[in-house]
């Protein structure tokens, strides 16, 4: 029986592990097992980490990350959850979509960046557009599935009480499918946050993507290390506030047991 699982904080676990990483970073570094000027140390990152906070690149790297995150996902919401109700309540609007979303599913974003550089220069437009792609078309299927799977029987009251299609949609469908709904753009922040990296490190000049393109070309690994750290750290943020939004009371429902 795992009695301490009770009386130690779910936190101190990831600390432990994290330790133990480091740890095993620092002696593997110290005992020379990684090829020379490839894996910078611990202390290595941590004084370019001091040199980044205090010349403030760090965040202004940061911002200009999560400004393109913010329009190129919040723009693909906006677009894709009302055509995912559509598609989840209309069979022929369905039967004539879903395999183009499926199609534009399955593309890289990656692949998408040349097209976006052509067609809007170097800056942050080819990156939200980029952005944009890749969580579009996952948000639309997934809220295609979910709106599939209401009940019937909410529809009949809907007829009942004489409700319009737009009515239907936003009254009736979306409520039911928040819960999926939440998941659905929790995983897709993920998504946005991984691909703006890789955007930023082709189609701009500046942001997290960028400092680390740039940082290789100076043979800076522990500027390297450093824009890592930081890019994982933020997904973490994001993904705990996405996840917040289970304890919603018009999503909890969705989630108790």
């Amino acid at each position: 029986m795992w009695h301490d699982a009770h009386v130690v904080p779910r936190f101190v676990y990831p600390i432990l592990t994290g330790l133990v990483i480091l740890v095993t970073w620092q002696v593997a570094w110290s005992l020379g097992a990684f090829p020379i000027g490839t894996v910078p140390g611990p202390a290595e990152v941590a004084s370019a980490f001091g040199e980044e906070l205090e010349s403030l690149r760090i965040f202004n790297d940061i911002i200009a990350s999560l400004y393109r995150v913010a329009w190129g996902y919040v723009t693909a919401v906006i677009a894709a959850v009302p055509l995912g109700l559509v598609m989840g309540r209309s069979a022929a609007t369905k039967a004539a979509l879903m395999p183009w979303v499926n199609f534009f599913r399955n593309l890289s974003p990656i692949a998408w960046i040349p097209f976006a550089i052509v067609w809007f220069g170097v800056g942050d437009p080819p990156a939200i557009f980029i952005i944009f792609l890749a969580t579009f078309f996952q948000i639309a299927l997934a809220t295609t599935a979910a709106a599939a799977s209401v009940p019937k029987v909410y529809y009949r009251v809907a007829e009942d009480l004489g409700l319009t299609t737009p009515e239907v949609l936003f009254k009736i469908t979306l409520p039911a499918i928040l819960p999926q709904l939440v998941i659905a753009l929790r995983v897709a922040i993920g998504v946005a946050w991984m691909v703006v990296v890789a955007a930023e490190m082709i189609a701009v000049r500046s942001g997290l993507g960028f400092l680390i393109v740039d940082a290789r070309n100076g043979l800076r690994m522990d500027l390297v290390v450093c824009g890592m750290i930081v890019i994982g750290a933020i997904g973490i943020a994001l993904d705990i506030a996405f996840a917040r939004l289970s304890k919603i009371p018009a999503v909890r429902w969705g989630f108790e047991r």
